[in-house]
């Protein structure tokens, strides 16, 4: 089988020549990654040279560690001027390895920060809180591109805050979701996150929800985002921020409900060990009466910009990439055995047809309820 701009290759040959599996290369056809030029009269993958290229492109992103979603971004630059292309690809790819050094220093200087207090007995006597030492392990990884605000769900929390000027962000992380027009006070234990902190975000201190340095009614309001569950003491945190504002706004999720383990395909399906990390959590009905608050439902729009565990629950293809996986703890505390059962499976069922068979009725829903909540006092 030839064409005019050379020879066909049939996808035993690529995978052959350029070591990627066959189940990989119907997997980048399916996601229009690396899609064949041609196909036979039979129907199987034919790919021209220009195809090979591209996929050699794709396998020299993968290989510097990018994501699937962003090496589509960096091989479908217009070719209108293949070499011009060729240098505006280089020097994107040059920006992103530099932003991921710069993030990597950050992490490391943070780090031997850490070890020089503890070297110097400055942590002597303290117990850190389990969240900020689960982000000392896997803070770096917390990337803009992977976790960002959510405009729709933004605008749920930041409505809460009211009339608020003055605000509180309780585990504040890299800062997603601080509201942009409000004078706000971030508080985040792990030395790598509060490193992770873009340029001009807002000032944060080293602190735990538990213990809040600040006096009584410091703050018209304070938040806390997608972090209770990694407090150490829900109830107390939850007190403190009471206790230095007005108002309060908590997004969290309610494991109370055992249905929300069937709503959502990932944990059903895939990953069952998701029950188990809310074991012994005080449900959310419980943190509601510490804050007299009321519950709000948040709807997750399906094409949520944030990248928190359930964001993707209509395009399953992103939890096969390792950058978003990195992105939540979930994945790390499951641990490594369970994380490679399940993206196999998944990678697997997506291949076959069988999870879309499972869930058809996904593809049309807008947005979708899975158990988050938004906790307003």
């Amino acid at each position: 089988m030839t064409e005019a701009s050379g020879q066909l290759l049939s996808v035993g040959r690529v995978a052959e020549l350029t070591g990627v599996t066959v189940r990989a290369l119907r997997y980048y056809d399916g996601i229009g990654l690396v899609r064949p030029t041609a196909r036979t009269g039979a129907g199987y993958r034919a790919y021209a040279p220009a195809d090979i290229e591209r996929l050699r492109s794709v396998l020299a992103y993968r290989r510097l560690g990018f994501g699937l979603r962003e090496i589509g971004e960096l091989v479908d630059a217009p070719d209108a001027d293949a070499d011009a292309d060729a240098v505006a690809r280089l020097r994107r790819l040059r920006e992103l390895l530099c932003e991921r050094r710069d993030r990597t220093a950050a992490a490391v200087r943070a780090v031997d920060g850490e070890l020089e207090a503890r070297l110097h007995g400055t942590h002597r006597g303290q117990t850190a809180a389990s969240g900020a030492r689960l982000y000392e392990r896997i803070g770096a990884d917390y990337v803009a591109d992977a976790r960002r605000t959510e405009p729709r769900i933004a605008e749920q929390v930041w409505a809460a805050l009211g009339d608020a000027r003055t605000v509180l962000n309780v585990g504040a992380g890299t800062g997603s979701y601080e509201p942009p027009d409000r004078e706000v006070t971030a508080v985040e234990p792990s030395a790598v996150m509060r490193a992770l902190r873009p340029a001009g975000a807002a000032r944060c201190v080293a602190a735990t929800a538990e213990q809040l340095p600040f006096p009584d009614r410091s703050f018209d309001a304070a938040m806390a985002f997608s972090t209770v569950h990694h407090w150490r003491d829900p109830l107390a945190g939850l007190r403190e921020l009471r206790r230095v504002a007005r108002r309060v706004v908590v997004f969290t999720h309610d494991a109370s409900d055992a249905a929300w383990r069937h709503r959502f395909w990932l944990s059903r399906d895939y990953l069952p060990e998701v029950a188990g990390l809310v074991t012994g959590r005080p449900p959310v009905d419980a943190l509601a009466r510490a804050l007299g608050a009321r519950v709000e439902p948040v709807l997750i729009p399906w094409d949520c910009a944030d990248g928190f565990f359930e964001a993707h629950w209509r395009r399953p293809e992103a939890y096969l990439d390792a950058r978003v996986r990195r992105a939540v703890s979930v994945w790390t505390r499951v641990g490594p055995a369970a994380e490679l059962r399940a993206v196999t499976a998944l990678r697997d069922d997506l291949a076959s047809g069988r999870w879309a068979a499972r869930n058809p009725e996904i593809t049309t829903l807008q947005s979708a309820e899975l158990g988050l909540r938004l906790l307003v006092a």
